[in-house]
């Protein structure tokens, strides 16, 4: 069965890789793709050139139920590992899902758990969000940057460039010139009414204090602004930290799902 299958490439935006199984009749049987793991590098609690692990590439791998365990995720999985460049594939899959008896059966291994929570705009008090962005947070000011994070350097040299129309918004707060706190949204594409937040992410010498929540409500609010469109904001982190739990309940956000990650190392 795994003869009729055939593994195309799909051209695609930087950044971004995709692959297509077809069937005899060229119908599309599975899907594989890899995207950045995160905007602006892996560690969000400091600048990309500070972070120190290694790159990776998020796999987003799927294969109809009636072509499963056929070989067609393999074969998928295969051109994925023969084109990418980075050294780690990363994939977030449901506990006892078809995902993890397939991150099983091919070598990738168990390294965290994570909860994806959603902000719906139906459900936020708009006059009460505004208090919260307009709260003083003495010797500390809110920027705002908007463009496409294609060639996304450090989030201290984007705040210094010019902002432009692109699918990222990001909101830092900063104390005389130096980043302090930051978050980031994305719409993947332009009708699309979810965007995907990453953070917040408060440095160091900087916690203690709420600027997570700050800079979030303050990012909640510059997503409708720039896009309009966006009806709803998902966002996901480690199930083990309750500062960002904390800060996402605070401001409305709400379970959606619970996912385990898996890690697969490449020669």
């Amino acid at each position: 069965m795994e003869a009729l299958v055939e593994v195309v490439a799909v051209p695609d935006r930087p950044r971004t890789s995709r692959w297509r199984a077809l069937a005899a009749h060229g119908s599309v049987v599975g899907t594989a793709g890899l995207w950045p793991v995160s905007p602006l590098g892996l560690d969000f609690r400091q600048p990309r050139r500070l972070a120190a692990e290694p790159g990776a590439a998020e796999l987003r791998l799927y294969v109809k139920p009636g072509w499963r365990r056929r070989g067609v995720g393999s074969r998928l999985l295969t051109a994925v590992r023969e084109h990418t460049t980075e050294p780690r594939l990363i994939v977030d899959v449901a506990s006892g899902s078809p995902g993890e008896a397939f991150c099983l059966r091919h070598g990738f291994r168990h390294t965290g758990s994570r909860r994806h929570e959603l902000l719906t705009y139906c459900d936020v008090h708009q006059a009460w969000l505004g208090e919260l962005v307009d709260a003083e947070h003495p010797g500390y000011r809110l920027t705002h940057w908007t463009g496409d994070l294609a060639d996304a350097p450090g989030v201290d040299e984007l705040l210094r460039g010019p902002g432009r129309p692109g699918n990222a918004v990001l909101t830092a707060a900063e104390t005389d010139g130096d980043l302090a706190a930051y978050a980031v949204a994305v719409v993947d594409a332009p009708a699309a009414p979810r965007a995907h937040q990453y953070g917040p992410a408060v440095l160091a010498g900087h916690r203690g204090r709420p600027l997570g929540r700050w800079v979030t409500a303050a990012l909640i609010q510059r997503i409708r602004e720039v896009h309009p469109h966006v009806a709803e904001i998902e966002a996901a982190g480690a199930d083990d930290d309750p500062h960002l739990l904390a800060t996402r309940r605070h401001l409305g956000f709400r379970l959606l799902r619970r996912t385990r990650r898996y890690e697969l190392a490449l020669p």
